[in-house]
């Protein structure tokens, strides 16, 4: 869980005037009770009126609401047009998942921001070997990447050649119509980047944890250390 969505979720817990200790917080949202500390201290420390303290408990004030989203005409036109693109050439959880996105957004937009989101005209059409195999593989790639899921892979690349690898997915590249996984290959001790629609199969092994030298941060400052030289 993202540490936004975290903050958001503690603040969901505490409504009501409920007092909730650290330990509870803590099993409810799978991090350690002084994740918990650290995170309320950030609340309170941005103005959510939360009153308690470590070993005690917490409980917020009546009254508190979350602003309302307010987006400006071209985040706007950049959250529909993304959603439109994900629609057509991402994985179907994905799809799915931003068309409930918007709809949510739409739901408490103003009514000119509404009429301003109903008007962009950037719209994204399906490739035609966008496949619902190759749906479901990038949602299960992404999945595992952001799990740390090691993936047996059977491979076959441009010229045909058939090559099985075990790589830790580290990140999807979308290159305006190809899908590509950044990955450690272990084979190759290095890293390595994966088309999609050329994986033959693949399965799940283990969950890994990274290492330093190996991870995406690590992949983006090697690609702009090429640039650069």
């Amino acid at each position: 869980m993202r540490r936004a969505d975290r903050l958001f979720q503690i603040v969901q817990y505490l409504r009501g005037g409920r007092l909730v200790t650290a330990a509870q917080l803590a099993e409810k949202l799978e991090v350690t009770p002084r994740t918990i500390y650290r995170d309320v201290a950030d609340l309170i420390g941005s103005g959510v009126p939360i009153e308690g303290e470590a070993g005690v408990g917490y409980v917020m004030r009546d009254g508190y609401d979350l602003p309302p989203l307010m987006f400006s005409s071209d985040e706007i036109v950049a959250l529909v047009a993304g959603a439109r693109m994900i629609r057509a050439w991402g994985g179907s959880s994905m799809a799915t998942a931003a068309e409930e996105a918007l709809v949510k957004i739409n739901a408490v937009l103003p009514e000119a921001a509404r009429s301003r989101a109903e008007e962009v005209q950037v719209h994204a059409l399906a490739l035609q070997d966008m496949t619902d195999a190759l749906r479901d593989r990038i949602d299960r790639v992404e999945a595992a990447a952001n799990s740390n899921t090691r993936l047996h892979i059977a491979y076959e690349d441009e010229s045909g050649n058939a090559t099985s690898r075990s790589i830790l997915p580290l990140g999807l590249w979308f290159w305006g119509k190809v899908w590509t996984v950044v990955c450690w290959c272990e084979l190759r001790e290095d890293f390595r980047m994966f088309r999609l629609d050329r994986i033959q199969s693949f399965s799940e092994g283990g969950t890994f944890k990274p290492r330093p030298g190996q991870t995406l941060r690590d992949f983006y400052r090697l690609e702009a250390y090429k640039r650069r030289s």
